[in-house]
This record gives C-alpha cells, structure tokens and sequence, in this order.
C-alpha cells in the first residue's frame, strides 16, 4: 500500500514553496493554548482575522498621498469582526472595496478632499507595495469554538485564500463536507474577505467559493498556458497537486489578476470565480484585444466546449477591457435567437456589468441603427435587426475602432448577408466569436471573418476536468426508417429554424414530402412514444428529459402518444403489482409507478400567428400547451423555471427548436433525438445533456433516426485519431468503462486477500454467506481499505445506474457486480448474511437495530431507517462478554462505531457544546487507525465513551433541567462559579428558555434571522431576561460575550431551521 502523505508533510511542503517560490513571507502562528497572544500575527484578540500592522503598513505604502490618520481609521474598520450577518453580502462588499478601494474624505489646509484609499496596488503587482504572507496553523475563537486553518494567504494583511489540508488517505470531499462546514458554521467571519477556498490531500487539489457546492470546486493543473497536458495520473501518484497550484495561481501578479478580474457575483448572492480554463481563455483573447492593430480587427475564435462556462467568459472579458483599459468602449453582443440573446443580457445584468435601467437592448433595426451612433458602453442586438432595405447599401454608422462586437456561436451567422451588413456599418470595430464548438467544413469561413482560434478548450478537456460529463448515445431506430443520406442536402439546414419562411416551408414540402412521411409516420411515432414510456422510468439516474421532434405539429403529438402511453404503462404495472409474488419485483414495480405518477411533461415551441387554426387543422390542440407555457406560478415561476429546478415535477419536455441552445439545465440526462440535424446544431442539441449534476455520471442520448454516423463524417476534418475528442460516444463504451471499474475493484479486493472469484464459484450457498462475511470483515479492518473499497463500488454502481435500463438489452454478465454489491451492502450494514454467528446478531439486538427479516431466505436487512440507538438500553457488560465470543471482531466494531457517530450527531444536535465527546471519538478511530490499538482495545475505548455518552445524555434529569435548557445553561457557564451562582445561572437558563418559548409568536416571525430589527428585538429579549437573573460576578465583559454567544447559537439554529423558526 503506498506511503501516506501527511497533512504535516503537505502543510511544510506548501510553506516552503509558497516562501521559496514565491516570495511569501511565513508566519507560524500555532500556540498550545488558544487564547496565546502575541503569536506573530499583530491581532489585539483572536477574533480578528486581519493582520492589523501588515494591513496598516501596506495601506501607508500604496497610498503615500492620503494622511495616515485617515488610513488608521479605515484599517480599525477593515480589522472589526462583526458578530453576524449576510456573510455572502459581507463578501460582495468587501470584494468591492478590495478591487475598487474604499472613497474617503479628509481636510487639507482646512478644504475637505475627497480620495479613494486602494486596498491593493493592481497596477504594480509585482511590486513592494504589496505584501503577501502565508499563516500556519492560526488559531481563531468562535462563539462557542475554537477554530485553526492549516493555512491563510494574506495579501496586504487581508485574509483572501483559505487552504485545509488532509492526509493523502482521506477523501478530499471529506475537507468540504466536514471542515469547511465547520469553519462556516463556527467562524463564518474567516470568509469575510475570502476570495478562494483550497482543499486539498496531495493527491487532489481542489478550488471554488465558500457558498458553492463541492461539485463546482475544480483543479487548477495548468500553469503557463492552456496548450500543457497536465499529466494527472503521475500528479496523484506523486501528490504533488498542491504544487501545481502555488505555482500556477500563487504567483502574485497572477493572483492579483485573478482577484481583480476573475471574481463574478450573480445578484450579490452566487459568487462565481473562473476555472483555470476560463482564465487562460479570458487573459488570451485580453492579450489579443490589447494586440488589436496587428490583428486589423480580427481578435479571433474563442472556442470552449458547450457547459464550461463560455456566458461568464464573455462578461469576465468585457468587464477585465473596461476596467483595465483606457478609452470609452462600447461593446455589442450579438446573437442570432431571442433566448441566447436573453440569457446572455441576464448574465451582464446580474453581474453588474449593466443596470436594469440601462436601456440596451434596441427594439428593432432602426434603434439599433440609432444607438451605434452613441457611445453606449454595451448593447445587445440579434443579427437580424442588421437588416435593411433590399437594393440598398447599408449605411455607415460608425468609424469608430472603440467598438467591441461579440459574435456567439458566429458560425450559424457571418457569412450570410446580415454579416456582411454588420461590417458595412462598423468596418473599423474590433470582430471576436464566441462558440461552443469548433468551425467544420464550410463553417471555417468564421476564420476569414474572425482570425485563428485564440482559445481553445475541447470536449475531452472538459470532460477531465470536471466541467462536463461525457455524452453517450445508443441507437434505437424504428424498422420504419429513412434508407437515403437525407443529411447530406440542406434538409436538416430547413429544420433548423423553428418558424420557416413561406419559401422554406415550400422547398421542404416539395423536394422533402417523402422524408417527412417517413419521419411523421404514425406508426413510427407509436414506436417511438412506446419506447419512450418504457425507457424514461426505468432509467437508473432519473434526471430531467427532453424528446426533439422534427416540427411544432410532431412535438405536440407526441406528447399526445406518450401521455396515453404512459397511463396505460401504470395500468399494465399496476396489474404485474397485484400479480407477483416476489417481494423485490414487486418492489420494483411500485418504485417505478410511483415516479410515474408525478412527472409532469409540457410541449415548448415558440408562438405563431394562427397557431391554433394551424393546429386544429392538423387535428391538434396547441390552446392548452399554449397555456401551460405562458403560466406564472405564484411565486414568479414559469416553465422554464420549472424546468430548470431539479425537485419541480416537470421532469420531460417535447421541442423541436426552442432550449437547443443557450439553454443550462444542468439536471437534463437524457435527451430522445428524432429530429435531422447536423454538424454544430447537433453538437449544440446533444450539449443540453453534458452539464454537471449531483450523480449525474453522464448524459444519455437515444438517437431514433442514426444521425451520429453523420457526426463523425462531420468531425473528420477536425478530429484527430484519437477517440477522445469525439463529443459522443456509442453506449458501448460506457459498457466497457463499467467492466474496466469491475475488473479494478475485484483486483483491489484481492490485493487485500478478498477474493471475489471464489464467492462467485461457490456453489454451497451457506459457505458463500460465510465468505462475504470473512471478506467484510477484512475490509473494515482498516479505515483506508474501507474508503477506498467504497469509492471502487460508488464508481460501479454510478456506471450501472447510468446504463438502465440499455444495459439489459447489452451483452453484460452481472454476477460479478452482484458480489461488489452484496459486499458492500454488509460492509454498510444493510444487509447481513443468514449464516451469522449468533453472537453477533445478539450483539445487533443489544444495540437496539430495527431489524426486518426478509422472505428471501438467503438475508436480512437491516432498516436504514433504524431507531436511533438507546444508550439507556444497552447492557455494556454483556457487550464485552459477547464481543469476545466473535470470530468476525471488526464487523462489530464497525457496527459500534457508526452507531455511535449517529448518535454523537443527535447528541450535538441538541447541545453545541457536546464538541469534547466529538473530539474524543475523533481521537479514538485516529489512534485505531495509526495502528496504536487492536480490535479488543478499540471496542472496548469505544464502549467506555458509549457508556459516558450515556451519563451526558442523563445529565440533564441531574442538573433538573430540560434538554434545551441545559444547553443554554452550558452555553452560559463560566469557570469557578460557587453553588449559589451556579443555581441563578440554571435559574437565568430556565426562565431564558421559557420568556423566548412564551413570546416565540411575537418575536420569531417569518425570515427574522436574516432581518435586523426582528434580530435587535430578539437580542434585546435575551439581554433583558440575562440582566435580571444571571449572578453579579458576570462583570460587563462576561455578560456582553455570553448573552453575544446565547444570541448567536439562537440565530444559527433558526438560519439551519432547526428551531427558533416561525411555526
């Protein structure tokens, strides 16, 4: 097994890189006792987590003109923790004043002068002015805990990267689910000035925002340019991550210029902070926007696969030439459809980049026209408002070479005549595309228009990075199917425009009739519909759908033939239910009639006129669709809302043209292809499917007409031979991963002496049972074998999943994944095996664990949904006595020990200052897992902490008090209180509890936690009740900090919503 790299190992590392490097300067701040001051940070308490001096000096140094006076004041401002808030407001406030400075005013020779002090000197980052510092190991008080980052990197005293290192055997996920919470949760103030968290074992260096889910933290393994190929495999191995990091992101100049420049808020409350492809890609088209004269207003193609975040690059790219560059710039954001056009306005607006009172979205061609005579700073225009009086040359509207024109997606509109107009009326602007996919063909003419590609991010990048998930695709074509190479004329090109022209919708009558027939057969739709209603419910990753059909009309009636179909599904289920005798098929059945029964599926096609004469004609009603489309809930929700919200019932929707592009719904897996499309619009389509989500593996698209054998002809002058920059692969190659994964697991096991192929060749049933058992009880022997077994099973059970219900039509002999899921299915304690030695199910029964005999003989399973373990229950001596009767010890101590990290949860749940048995039990497995003790001493540590939960849990009939009142007793204790103190502390606790109870209609009103006056009204309760019963020795200081804590552990469990919240 390889070496563990420690965090210690990984802390000295960084520091010395970071010192020798980079230039940090080191602070070690680690004190045995918390409270210890000084300790080489300058802070006068450990509630801040500025650097007073550091700040102070730096300040002075960047800003030699405005009186140090005025700075000091500012900098006692800056250096104040406030005690609660919006902390993601607080973080968009101080962001601003870090990358704007703070204005001030102040009296020179008696006149009042106005000046903005700058936080940090962007201008010249690489200079003295600036300080950058590295703190280890510094401690920081909360309200009830104490708190010490591995690491902070401070820019001019500021604490803006925050870095929490864990050994190399343990789940980076494990630093954001556990740690990075805490630090939230106990000292949110820490993030106040945060502008990137860093969580990292070596092996895996991870980064995002403080309010982001884990799934949007990435890697940062480039370093000089987009062009490296990191070499991932050999990084982990070496666990050298971190380094690529510090000498990618941590060189101050480039630091500072993500800081400035990379930092996005959507409407104050989401923060968005650029990958590392986003970076390259921006700072490459920024470079050559300032390289603009020798590119004679050809600033490139700036190409990032669909779903890596080319919207936000767009506004980092405008937002990093408005701010940094000299000149009065407009730019013009052009699209060729109202709703790529809406979402990238929306992406600029709630930015910030604009206002919604701004007006810069010309209603027609005349405005738009009107407006590019202004020197707006940013206007947004379809291409089509470029239109113009036939026989009549467009006019000049601007000489100006200030003017920005952003193309997206450039190669379904610059060369047809509305370009050509564009270019007429601005011919000294500077020309950037913007497209998700790469110029084929013909399209290449994007080139003569733009330049060479000046960024370039690829589907397989993506997809190693994490910014998107592979696509696969598995071909269901009807018998009933076109036999001619339909896609090689201009069919598909007619299709896709949703609303055709009379001359387009003629040529498709007269020279398509006969695939039109074929495509909208009746028949075939049927076929279709059908195959739909079986393959959507039976999925194993039921994310969101969408079925492309060929027109409006096909749309409609085929949410028509699926509805029918879909009910008489449930009929035909609900008939197999009543039927079957065998509980796990009939399990199986409810499971799918259920999710059956709430999904919700809506048509989504743009409006036209006379639709519903045009519907009825077809035999069709569009009235009620129409409807479901225009409606807005009475939150302010409509379809696409709906659509997008992962938890709304709307789970399937039918188009043929509207949310193929510009449309994010990251919950979308599956997508039913039946409608001829080609090249880009393709590769746009199937890119609805290949954003990241939850467990989401992959996105599926099941294709009804064989239009990927077209892709790949379309592909064969870009892609080079290796597969991996194909954007979809065949199902089949999903199949081969999930074997590869089974294949590494049984290997794995094996390496550990549990030998999957012997359980798989026996045929004595109880002997089987019996090896499982053995096997499991290998694999919890050892924490790192456990966690690593887990993560090869979760990847076996994600592919699985991610191949039904397709995998049973596949040529795949499961017996091998049955034995992965069985094993761990006792490893969870789920499942236990019929042939269990007696003493352990007695064991099972002393710890209280809800336990349903199944009728499948061979096992029993254990609810998941258990009781929570009654410690008052427990006869610990006989524990001891049957535990050494065990064959099979670690199974038990697993069992132990989860079950008593459950209940320490529920037990921390109910009083926060319950953190000492947390710690205790942390330092328990820790000690078991460095080999300091053996199964007999660890079992027995851990009934000894079982039976001291015991006593705390019956603490509270001791000290005669409730549950919640001994919480806040605790919360309000201070040492060396005589026993008449203690009794007016427990009387303060109770009558505290009860005035906050009897009063809770009147000052627990909806959303008080985030209001400052319903706070103030709380907070002043608190003091009131405080004041009037706590004993006299609690001097000012005390009393301000323990009524500040007892406040601020109410307001937390209202914000966390488990209690204090209105009824």
């Amino acid at each position: 097994m390889a070496k563990i790299i420690t965090e210690d190992m990984i802390e000295q590392a960084a520091i010395k890189a970071l010192e020798e490097s980079q230039g940090y300067d080191v602070l070690h701040c680690y004190t045995e006792e918390p409270e210890t001051l000084p300790d080489n940070t300058g802070r006068a308490n450990k509630k801040q987590i500025v650097l007073p001096d550091v700040l102070f000096e730096s300040l002075c140094n960047i800003n030699p003109d405005i009186p140090q006076e005025t700075i000091k004041a500012e900098c006692d401002k800056l250096c104040h923790t406030p005690v609660s808030g919006d902390l993601m407001l607080t973080n968009y406030y101080n962001y601003q004043k870090i990358r704007a400075g703070i204005t001030v005013e102040y009296q020179v020779n008696g006149r009042k002068t106005s000046n903005v002090i700058k936080l940090v000197d962007f201008t010249e980052p690489k200079s003295e002015n600036n300080s950058f510092h590295v703190a280890s190991q510094m401690w920081i008080k909360g309200e009830t805990h104490w708190r010490r980052p591995d690491l902070l990197l401070f820019v001019n005293g500021l604490p803006l990267v925050f870095i929490e290192l864990k050994n190399s055997n343990i789940p980076v996920k494990n630093a954001y689910d556990i740690n990075l919470q805490n630090y939230l949760k106990d000292i949110p103030y820490l993030f106040d000035y945060n502008q990137i968290c860093v969580l990292t074992n070596g092996m895996e260096t991870r980064l995002g925002s403080f309010g982001a889910d884990y799934l949007y933290f990435f890697e940062w393994l480039k370093i000089e340019s987009e062009k490296e190929n990191p070499n991932r495999k050999q990084i982990r191995e070496d666990c050298i991550s971190l380094e690529y990091f510090i000498d990618g992101l941590c060189k101050k100049d480039v630091l500072l210029d993500y800081i400035e420049n990379f930092i996005l808020y959507d409407r104050r409350h989401t923060k968005i902070i650029a990958k590392n492809h986003q970076f390259f890609g921006v700072n490459n088209a920024y470079n050559g926007f300032l390289d603009r004269e020798k590119r004679h207003g050809k600033l490139g193609v700036f190409w990032h696969t669909q779903g890596s975040g080319k919207s936000y690059s767009m506004v980092m790219l405008a937002r990093k030439i408005k701010h940094k560059c000299t000149g009065n710039y407009t730019f013009l954001i052009v699209t060729d459809r109202d709703d790529l056009d809406t979402q990238i306005y929306k992406n600029f607006l709630r930015s910030e980049f604009i206002t919604d009172k701004d007006k810069v979205q010309p209603a027609n061609s005349k405005k738009l026209r009107e407006e590019l005579k202004t020197n707006k700073s940013i206007l947004f225009t379809l291409i089509h408002k470029f239109r113009y009086d036939k026989g009549k040359d467009y006019p000049l509207l601007s000489k100006r070479d200030d003017i920005v024109v952003i193309v997206d997606e450039a190669h379904r509109t610059q060369y047809k005549d509305l370009a050509e107009n564009m270019r007429k009326g601005l011919p000294n602007a500077q020309y950037l595309a913007f497209t998700g996919t790469p110029l084929l063909g013909n399209k290449r003419l994007t080139n003569s228009w733009f330049g060479d590609y000046i960024s370039e991010y690829n589907f397989s990048e993506s997809i190693k990075d994490n910014a998107t998930v592979p696509l696969y695709y598995v071909k269901r074509v009807p018998e009933v199917e076109l036999q001619n190479d339909f896609l090689d004329s201009d069919f598909a090109d007619i299709l896709e425009e949703e609303n055709l022209t009379e001359a387009e919708q003629r040529r498709l009558e007269n020279h398509y009739a006969k695939e039109l027939e074929v495509i909208k057969r009746d028949d075939r739709l049927d076929s279709i519909a059908q195959h739909i209603v079986y393959h959507f419910p039976r999925r194993g990753f039921r994310g969101k759908g969408m079925v492309i059909s060929v027109d409006k009309f096909t749309a409609v009636k085929m949410y028509d033939k699926v509805s029918f179909y879909w009910k008489e599904e449930i009929k035909k289920l609900n008939k197999l239910l009543s039927q079957t005798t065998d509980e796990d098929e009939k399990q199986r059945f409810k499971d799918i009639v259920n999710y059956m029964r709430k999904v919700e599926m809506a048509v989504v096609i743009s409006e036209d006129a006379d639709e519903e004469k045009k519907f009825t004609a077809e035999g069709l009603s569009i009235k009620p669709h129409r409807e479901r489309m225009n409606r807005v809930d009475e939150n302010g929700f409509d379809i696409e809302d709906n659509f997008k919200d992962p938890d709304n019932p709307l789970q399937l929707v039918f188009v043929c043209a509207m949310w193929l592009t510009g449309f994010d719904a990251p919950s979308v897996s599956t997508l039913y292809l039946d409608k001829p499309m080609k090249g880009h619009t393709l590769m746009q389509a199937i890119a609805r499917a290949n954003r990241v989500y939850g467990n989401k593996e992959c996105g599926l698209i099941v294709d009804y007409l064989d239009v990927f054998k077209y892709l790949k002809r379309a592909l064969a002058d870009y892609a080079t031979s290796d597969d991996d920059d194909v954007p979809v692969k065949d199902i089949d190659k999903l199949l081969s991963q999930l074997n590869e994964s089974i294949d590494i697991t049984c290997r794995f096991c094996l390496v550990h002496g549990v030998d999957l192929k012997a359980v798989v060749n026996e045929k004595d049933v109880f002997k089987n049972l019996s090896l499982f058992e053995d096997y499991a009880n290998i694999i919890v022997g050892n924490d790192d074998v456990k966690n690593e077994f887990s993560v090869l099973a979760n990847t076996v059970d994600n592919l699985y999943e991610s191949l039904r219900p397709d995998i049973f039509k596949m040529s795949f002999d499961p017996i091998y994944k049955e034995a992965i899921f069985y094993l761990k299915g006792i490893i969870d304690g789920k499942i236990r095996p019929e042939k269990i030695e007696s003493v352990q199910a007695k064991i099972n029964q002393l710890l209280d664990q809800s336990v349903i005999v199944s009728e499948d003989t061979h096992k029993y399973t254990i609810n998941e949904t258990g009781k929570e373990l009654d410690l008052s229950k427990i006869d610990v001596h006989e524990l001891r006595e049957q535990f050494k009767r065990l064959r099979n010890k670690n199974l038990a101590v697993s069992d132990l020990r989860e079950m008593i990290e459950e209940k320490l949860k529920k037990m921390l749940r109910r009083n926060v200052t319950r953190t000492q048995f947390a710690e205790r039990f942390r330092n328990i497995i820790d000690e078991y897992n460095s080999g300091g003790s053996q199964n007999d001493n660890f079992y027995e540590k851990l009934l000894e902490l079982m039976e001291q939960l015991f006593e705390e849990e019956q603490r509270h009939i001791k000290e005669e008090l409730t549950e919640e009142e001994l919480e806040l007793f605790d919360l309000l204790c201070k040492e060396h209180l005589t026993q008449a103190e203690e009794k007016r502390v427990k009387l303060a606790a109770k009558e505290l509890y009860n005035t906050l109870l009897a009063k809770k209609k009147d000052l627990f009103i909806v959303g008080w936690q985030n209001d400052p006056q319903p706070k103030e009204r709380v907070k002043s309760e608190i003091v009131t009740v405080l004041n009037a019963f706590l004993p006299e020795s609690y001097d000012r200081e005390v009393f301000l900090h323990k009524s500040s804590i007892v406040f601020n552990h109410i307001v937390d469990q209202a914000m966390t919503g488990y209690n204090w919240v209105a009824a």
